[in-house]
């Protein structure tokens, strides 16, 4: 009996890793972390049974998004050494096994989320539509894939809000733009430092196909857009949506941080500029997320 005890054990571990990586665990959370910002500034009253529901859902809709990404990619995934260990292209999981949790997931994120209002189920809905049947096989065709991919990827931040108040406006429109152009210069500076693995997989990331003045100029223009539409709520003209003037001030330095980064990469066009801008964009995401959020609560 302690035998088959210890034999058991690895097998269970094995099985929550490869869970882990078919639906991104990391990266699950912190898109639903981002789902709770948007919560979080719209609601007047924190309601914890809606928030649980948003977290279980945002964490199965997300999961499912990323498993059917991994099944469509199996083949794909095998050529690139940063994605060689997963599940599907290491063999320890059939395709459709992974089918099957990816269905799962997504029955159980559609119907967590209608419970809340129908309007977040369907933007996650399409959230998964576009991540796995557009933006997936897109990959391979064009460098506008990241313009696709950026839309689903966008969802979430507004996502909260929706839940909290069954609206779509300009709001949740603005924490949307936010995010939408965030992930230009976040993705294409991954795309850069992993440019000859994805060229491998034959994934066009980049938006010139290259690591060149021209990616570089795109990454720091996007980071500007992004800036400057992080500061649009201190101006008052984004609805209820409002940041004070010391949060504004606090957005305008973290902005300025990961605008140094991306003039750095455009200078410098290595791959160490390209792994410090990745650091400083989840940096710059995080901060002014919390940054809104303790605006909301603490100065308004």
């Amino acid at each position: 009996m302690h035998q088959n005890e210890i034999l058991s054990s690895p097998n269970r571990q094995i099985t929550l890793s490869d869970f882990s990586q078919l639906t991104k665990f990391r990266l699950s959370i912190t898109v639903v972390i981002s789902s709770i910002t948007g919560y979080f500034l719209a609601a007047e009253v924190v309601h914890f049974p809606t928030l649980l529901l948003l977290i279980i859902g945002g964490y199965a809709m997300v999961g499912a998004s990323n498993t059917f990404n991994q099944v469509f990619e199996k083949d794909l995934d095998k050529l690139m050494l940063r994605t060689q260990n997963r599940p599907l292209p290491a063999g320890r999981m059939q395709s459709s096994k992974a089918l099957f949790i990816g269905i799962v997931l997504t029955l159980v994120g559609v119907s967590t989320l209608y419970f809340i209002n129908l309007k977040t189920a369907f933007f996650a809905s399409l959230s998964i539509f576009l991540y796995a049947c557009v933006y997936t096989p897109l990959k391979q065709k064009t460098s506008l894939s990241v313009f696709v991919g950026a839309f689903p990827g966008a969802i979430p931040f507004m996502l909260g809000w929706v839940a909290a108040t069954n609206e779509f406006g300009v709001e949740p429109g603005v924490l949307f733009m936010i995010q939408f152009f965030w992930q230009f210069p976040h993705f294409w500076a991954i795309g850069w430092l992993m440019h000859d693995q994805y060229k491998a997989a034959g994934f066009k990331m980049l938006p010139s196909g290259a690591r060149d003045q021209s990616t570089a100029f795109q990454i720091v223009f996007y980071t500007l857009w992004t800036i400057l539409i992080s500061l649009l709520p201190a101006f008052y003209s984004t609805g209820s949506l409002i940041l004070t003037f010391p949060s504004a001030f606090m957005v305008g330095v973290l902005g300025a941080f990961f605008l140094f980064y991306a003039l750095r990469l455009m200078f410098l066009k290595d791959d160490k500029a390209a792994r410090f801008l990745i650091r400083a964009s989840i940096l710059y995401i995080t901060g002014i997320q919390l940054v809104y959020v303790l605006d909301k609560f603490l100065f308004q």
